[in-house]
């Protein structure tokens, strides 16, 4: 069970480093000693450096040659970088909270947390990993026994030496821990099984759907070390040439101050009512998504600043918590940089990557539309007050940090006329980095990243010490998007055992039937079994993001659940994208909800209540992906056919996630009563099923909902619902 947070003030200091640490699952969470934070941040900076050259001068000997280089040089960080006993500190994480400012309650600084360095064992891990993982291409002239190089090594595919077996026995064990710091224990737990499947599966009795001939170690070693189904497969190398190259360009705007600066701005733009922080916490998470690339991470780095200002406005702490951890999920489901597993999806279709960004473009549209209406519905039930901020006015934000922006747009322009997504990233990243500069040499002004000082007025600097601030910060920059890398690099490793296991037993067609076939026994026709079929996929991703992270959970269920529903007549883009969104929608499921704890952990509300006011706010979310699939309408709300298709698609989505705000709100005009809540429900679910009768039908109880709340108002007055819009809500009584 999550640590319950600490009751916090609105005022009190949120460290944010921390808060990401213990939460995030995607982030390191060992706090170094200085010596060895510049051993470790100057390792990073030259892997970084390495991944570059590699998009400009790519290595002669190919792409599995880069791939073994790239996790020889990476893993070893990992031991380095996390802690071998659990990936939180057994200390209060809360305890080192300082007071700050309660006025805007921007911190002033971090509270430094106790060295935490790796210990003997942890150094013989390392060390052991960079070996075994660089074994392929070391030179070594014992070709008798192994080694020789990566042309000896490549040779040897299909008959390795004994010595080939242990190190790649090793480096198996060595990912699957490097997985269990990372990211706990189950999903190592889950390769293991794969593992024993593999070898022991010749010994299952003949009959069972699931048994095979089975395999030996040798072979199973041959299939992760030296095939491109295992270590050095899809998954690694998308975390290779994509995955990396755009954390470190989020990296490289949170130096430059693009993060603050989108939460400035987009808070400056709607400060004039009662609802402005509610909007603006939704528009400032999608904006800091291009920046931190998490959930976790965009949910806590916004509270830090907005969680005072909701407090102000009226907000419950876990209304608060919630819309932070709803805004923060977005941010990664959203283009233009969107989350991992959207790169691994490009891949595994054989589609660019601008493909893909536009199937997403009418499912962020509908997840942004619930999470307004909600914003506005919250805002007329909490009666939210104006909250006066010390922020610039927005034209003079824009006019003095609006650069920001350019960079995204270079992004977008370089995939649409078909650049590389790992050259136009890289093009953006040099644009970001050479806007700095200038900002560097004219303005010499301090760079503030994060939210420790909202004064835009500092001091300036001299021109060489300026120059001297920019050069560290652009090398924190790429060190440290290296090491927000690494549990990817992890997890995506790891990854190889199942796909690779999958690929030598075709285990995966056989679970992907048990799954037809359990629908099978409920459905009465065709289109009950794909309906069905869809709610335990769902199901089944939703469970299984609860344990492993968004990377995982999507290479997982794609290749038990992706051919299940292809089975069923789905085209692939639409199963891609339905697994998608349930694998990143994991981390505001409950019991986990990892975003969602962190945020009440910054608010110091309830974690239970704060993870169900996030599903509220994700609701139409969870929903809307099924209609992806469902019907061949679905295809026009991932902007697949003729634009007329794609906008009645959008408009029928889009009034079918307004009356699953109704249902979450419970809020019309008015307060409404359980009758309209309960048309809505249906009506929703009817809208979303994109075929003219239930479409037909869903307007009509709508349409009933929408009236008898109009008439029961008329008839009450609206007095009474004035009174209640100030009411505390029930929920937090």
């Amino acid at each position: 069970m999550p640590v319950t947070p600490s009751t916090r003030q609105p005022g009190s200091q949120v460290d944010v480093d921390s808060l990401v640490a213990d939460y995030d699952e995607e982030k390191p969470s060992r706090s170094l000693s200085p010596r060895l934070e510049l051993v470790v941040g100057l390792w990073c900076f030259l892997v970084a450096l390495f991944v570059l050259r590699q998009v400009f001068d790519p290595l002669d000997q190919g792409s599995q040659y880069y791939l073994i280089l790239f996790l020889g040089v990476t893993l070893p960080l990992v031991f380095l970088t996390y802690r071998m006993r659990g990936r939180r500190d057994s200390a209060n994480p809360h305890a080192q909270h300082a007071d700050i400012d309660p006025g805007l309650a921007t911190p002033h600084g971090n509270a430094n947390r106790p060295a935490d360095n790796p210990g003997v064992v942890d150094w013989l891990l390392a060390a052991t990993a960079l070996v075994v993982g660089l074994y392929p291409v070391l030179p070594v002239p014992l070709t008798d026994i192994g080694f020789g190089g990566f042309g000896g090594f490549l040779d040897r595919q299909g008959s390795l030496l004994t010595l080939d077996v242990v190190a790649g026995t090793v480096l198996l064990v060595l990912v699957l821990e490097a997985t269990r710091r990372t990211t706990g224990l189950v999903l190592p737990a889950v390769c293991a099984v794969f593992f024993a499947y593999a070898y022991f599966g010749g010994y299952l009795p003949i009959g069972w759907s699931i048994s095979h001939i089975g395999l030996n170690l040798d072979q199973i070693i041959n299939a992760l070390y030296n095939e491109a189904s295992g270590f050095f497969g899809v998954p690694l190398d998308v975390a290779a040439t994509y995955i990396v190259l755009f954390t470190i360009y989020g990296a490289v705007l949170d130096r430059m101050g693009a993060g603050r600066f989108f939460v400035e701005f987009s808070f400056s733009l709607f400060r004039r009512s009662g609802s402005a922080p509610g909007r603006t916490v939704a528009t400032s998470g999608f904006l800091l998504g291009t920046v931190s690339g998490s959930g976790t991470a965009t949910a806590v780095t916004l509270g830090s600043f907005a969680w005072p200002i909701l407090n102000r406005a009226g907000y419950p702490k876990e209304a608060a918590g919630g819309m932070l951890a709803a805004s923060g999920i977005g941010a990664i489901l959203s283009p233009p940089t969107m989350g991992a597993a959207a790169f691994i999806i490009a891949e595994y279709l054989g589609v660019s990557y601008v493909s893909v960004l536009v199937w997403a473009i009418v499912p962020t549209l509908l997840y942004y539309l619930g999470i307004f209406l909600a914003v506005e519905i919250d805002a007329r039930r909490f009666g939210a007050r104006r909250v006066e901020l010390a922020i610039g006015n927005p034209l003079r934000l824009l006019a003095r940090s609006g650069y920001h922006f350019i960079s995204l747009g270079v992004i977008v322009f370089f995939l649409a006329i078909d650049i590389p997504p790992f050259r136009a990233v890289v093009y953006a990243t040099c644009v970001a980095a050479l806007f700095g500069l200038l900002e560097a040499v004219l303005s010499r002004r301090p760079v503030v990243s994060g939210f420790d000082d909202h004064d835009l007025e500092q001091e300036r600097m001299a021109l060489g010490e300026s120059l001297k601030d920019y050069a560290r910060r652009m090398y924190e920059a790429l060190s440290t998007g290296i090491r927000s890398a690494l549990p990817v690099i992890a997890v995506c490793a790891a990854a190889g055992v199942i796909t690779s296991v999958i690929a030598k037993t075709g285990l995966g067609q056989v679970l992907s039937s048990i799954l037809v076939d359990l629908a099978s026994l409920l459905s009465f026709n065709d289109a009950s079994l794909l309906v069905l079929s869809a709610l335990f996929s769902a199901f089944a991703i939703l469970l299984l993001g609860l344990a492993v992270p968004v990377t995982a959970s999507f290479i997982l269920s794609w290749v038990i659940i992706g051919p299940a529903l292809i089975s069923l007549g789905v085209d692939a883009p639409q199963v891609a994208m339905f697994i998608f969104y349930y694998a990143v929608l994991s981390e505001v499921s409950p019991p986990t909800a990892l975003a969602a704890v962190a945020s009440s952990a910054i608010t110091g509300g309830k974690v239970i209540p704060t993870m169900m006011q996030a599903c509220k706010y994700t609701l139409p979310a969870f929903l809307a992906p099924i209609a992806f699939v469902v019907t061949d309408n679905g295809a026009h709300l991932l902007s697949r056919g003729d634009f007329i298709d794609i906008v009645w698609t959008f408009l029928v989505a889009g009034c079918a996630v307004g009356a699953l705000a109704i249902c979450t709100t419970g809020w019309i005009l008015g307060p409404t009563n359980l009758l309209e809540r309960a048309l809505c429900l249906p009506a929703a679910l009817l809208l979303l099923y994109l075929v003219p009768t239930s479409i037909a039908l869903g307007f009509a109880l709508f349409a009933i909902a929408l009236v008898l709340h109009l008439i029961r108002r008329r008839a009450t007055g609206a007095t009474a619902d004035e009174q209640d819009q100030t009411s505390p809500d029930p929920t937090y009584a």
